[in-house]
């Protein structure tokens, strides 16, 4: 064992696993590479998450539920489908959470589209044409306003598209990688395939859905 592994108590790797759920000796390697700094090591296990989901993200997932959200004293609500591999891990408390999570996200942010290649090509256009114009009317060349608008169009998903914005409850992380964390816990793929938002006074709804069968497996639903 090394000398710095060494060096990392069980209360320090105690606390990283109840902060984050991951088995202890990924906390003790988290933390070992990050010097003890808890941060960081979540930070790590993070990272690791994101690689855990990748690698699983062929993986068939047909189980899942859907959850329900009610906000501001009944003005809006949200309903959303999330899908995992297996039913057991569809009733776990982590997976109900991280339903109940999402849900909750949706009513406040009010994403419109579930990831980035559901923006459809008509709504890509039309906010490209509008920063493109922008960055002209500014007195910026055209070289460099091209240059811009891909930087714009990066923000422009980060607002409408749910995975790639930051989670409410905290700022630091996005909604794909509080997904990835899930992932590297409980083990199986998990894919949010659909959501609607209502909200009393606006006659049109928000629905969104993968536009396309996705890798995990799975049938999106039919345009309407």
């Amino acid at each position: 064992m090394s000398t710095a592994m060494a060096n990392i108590s069980a209360a320090q790797v105690k606390e990283l696993r109840e902060k984050t759920g991951a088995p202890m000796m990924d906390c003790k390697h988290a933390l070992t590479e990050a010097k003890g700094d808890m941060e960081q090591a979540v930070v790590v296990l993070r990272k690791k998450g994101v690689s855990v989901a990748a690698k699983k993200a062929a993986r068939v997932a047909s189980e899942g539920s859907v959850a329900h959200y009610i906000h501001a004293g009944g003005k809006i609500g949200v309903l959303v489908e999330v899908n995992c591999e297996s039913d057991f891990v569809a009733r776990t408390e982590d997976f109900k959470e991280l339903v109940h999570d999402i849900a909750m996200h949706i009513a406040a942010s009010d994403p419109k589209f579930v990831r980035k290649e559901d923006v459809t090509p008509e709504d890509y256009a039309r906010e490209k044409d509008i920063y493109l114009a922008k960055a002209i009317a500014s007195g910026k060349p055209a070289n460099i306003a091209e240059k811009m608008v891909a930087g714009m169009m990066e923000k422009f998903y980060e607002e409408v598209c749910l995975l790639e914005q930051p989670f409410i409850k905290d700022q630091t992380t996005s909604i794909s990688q509080l997904i990835a964390a899930k992932v590297g816990k409980l083990g199986e793929n998990i894919v949010v395939r659909r959501f609607a938002r209502f909200k009393v006074g606006d006659a049109t709804a928000t629905v969104a859905f993968v536009s396309a069968k996705p890798d995990d497996g799975g049938e999106a639903p039919p345009a309407k």
